[in-house]
């Protein structure tokens, strides 16, 4: 059974830094896509990152020069660097993870963790 679990989140001040991390397992094969998606009060949720498993990386624009996404393939785990948070930032974050990802930043993705909160405040 594949499971996702978020972990990381928690609440700081604009300017500031989190380490998310998501713990994989369950894949008897590597998705092809594994990515961070975030979803704030009365919006929709939204791509932030994506890791394929060619190592291309992508990234919404609204976050590019200041989040890092990579994947610790002996940890098993999916990580995001938040650098330089923006009020704006105020969401939950989700892990996602498919074997196939037409956009890499879509949200329709076959596995979702249950997310972790992310505070950011003025």
């Amino acid at each position: 059974q594949v499971q996702l679990v978020e972990s990381g989140g928690g609440s700081v001040q604009a300017g500031g830094s989190l380490r998310l991390s998501c713990a994989a397992s369950g894949f008897t094969y590597s998705p092809y896509c594994m990515g961070w998606f975030r979803q704030a009060p009365g919006k929709e949720r939204e791509g932030v990152a994506t890791v394929l498993s060619t190592g291309t990386t992508i990234y919404a624009d609204s976050v590019k020069g200041r989040f890092i996404v990579w994947k610790d393939d002996g940890k098993g785990t999916l990580n995001l660097q938040m650098n330089g948070l923006k009020s704006g930032a105020t969401a939950m974050y989700y892990c996602a993870a498919d074997f196939q990802c037409l956009d890499a930043l879509g949200t329709v993705r076959k596995y979702w963790g249950q997310g972790t909160q992310v505070t950011v405040s003025p």
